[in-house]
């Protein structure tokens, strides 16, 4: 069983929570790394977190919501090994783990509604990384 480790800020609490359980119906495992209520706080506290929960897992991933994903995949991309992927439809979240191998999602909750973030999310957790020359190549030069 996959385990996707998930986190939010307070604008993200209630698209993570139905994410989590979207997800946990499909079987993966799922870790809420918090925040558990829509009180204030810090994105990149939770940026981290989970960027620290999935370094050094292979094969484990990560979904970050914030207002916009934005200020959770630049916090997110700070640590080496990362490559966050604010995706906004389901041709980027597909291209981003085929040719980025990406290993965190994120996601804006409010810029999309949760039936778009429902259909990425469903999208970016199947392909895996096609590995290639190419794409290894330039994966390397981002490390």
């Amino acid at each position: 069983m996959k385990t996707i480790f998930i986190a939010s800020d307070h604008a993200g609490v209630a698209f993570k929570k139905e994410l989590a359980l979207m997800l946990k119906k499909k079987h993966y495992a799922v870790k809420d790394l918090g925040p558990f209520t829509d009180a204030s706080v810090d994105y990149p506290d939770f940026a981290k977190k989970t960027a620290r929960a999935i370094k050094g897992r292979p094969g484990a991933k990560g979904i970050l919501i914030c207002g916009t994903g934005i200020g959770m995949s630049m916090a997110a991309n700070k640590l080496k090994g990362v490559r966050a992927a604010l995706c906004y439809n389901e041709i980027t979240a597909k291209l981003s783990r085929e040719h980025n191998d990406a290993n965190i999602l994120c996601l804006g909750a409010r810029v999309m509604d949760i039936k778009l973030a429902k259909k990425i999310v469903n999208v970016w957790v199947k392909p895996e990384f096609e590995g290639g020359e190419r794409h290894a190549r330039r994966i390397k030069k981002i490390g």
